[in-house]
């Protein structure tokens, strides 16, 4: 998930691309060695520049995909047709270039072993990115809590670590898919928006910490449903994008 870059006072640092992973026709993982790298939290994010050769920067923010116990940093970048950073990173990219990196960056919109909640996740097209960040993490740690996500996108082709989640699934997550413009002839998942019906079958016991990523849209909907449905909105945490900032990569 790309975010518009926010100035910060961390170093650049380059990474090396080691391998690259088609998740489905528009979106790629890009898995990297950083060597300097100093760790991070699920759910933090980091800054990518690119210059061009006549000096011009772009500079746009990723989701880290990757869990801290990961070998490798990745991060997944859906290609958007009038970006200037997602389709060279999506096209272009190969293994052994070299990116410039920040980071991490982010202490808001994060979920760790340290946090004393379940995390309860709901996610809109790329939007599940830091989620799988949060997952790997939770399947590494000691599993006392149980996770809820919830994944809206358009299609079943359009699903993002569709292999991936499903083995999360057989480990105990409770993963709910929506598909809201097409789906497989014999689908029997959710049809259509993430809606009230759907979000009315999450367990809201427990206290959980609700993080809610993707589209200013689904965000703004989500977050209202939620509060109607009991969820305290200070227990609500969001991250945003969208064409008017950080979705026009």
């Amino acid at each position: 998930m790309a975010r518009a870059a926010l100035p910060g006072r961390l170093t650049w640092q380059l990474g090396s691309v080691v391998e690259l992973i088609d998740e489905t026709p528009r979106v790629k993982t890009i898995v990297l060695n950083v060597p300097s790298w100093q760790g991070h939290r699920p759910g933090q994010h980091v800054d990518v520049r690119l210059t061009a050769e006549d000096g011009y920067e772009a500079q746009r923010s990723y989701s880290l995909a990757s869990a801290p116990e990961d070998e490798h940093l990745a991060l997944t970048v859906e290609r958007l047709a009038d970006g200037e950073v997602s389709p060279y990173l999506a096209d272009e990219l190969r293994a052994g270039d070299e990116l410039e990196l920040r980071g991490p960056i982010g202490g808001y919109f994060i979920w760790d072993e340290s946090t004393p909640a379940p995390p309860v996740m709901l996610a809109g097209g790329s939007g599940v990115v830091p989620f799988r960040a949060i997952l790997r993490h939770w399947a590494e740690g000691s599993r006392r809590f149980k996770p809820q996500l919830v994944y809206s996108a358009r299609s079943f082709t359009d699903l993002i670590y569709r292999d991936e989640l499903s083995h999360f699934a057989d480990d105990g997550v409770d993963i709910t898919i929506a598909l809201t413009r097409e789906w497989p002839q014999a689908w029997s998942g959710h049809r259509g928006r993430v809606d009230r019906e759907l979000l009315e079958s999450l367990t809201l016991a427990g206290d959980p910490i609700a993080l809610v990523c993707g589209s200013n849209a689904f965000v703004e909907s989500v977050s209202r449903v939620l509060v109607d449905l009991g969820q305290p909105a200070d227990r609500i945490r969001t991250e945003r994008f969208g064409p008017s900032g950080a979705g026009s990569a």
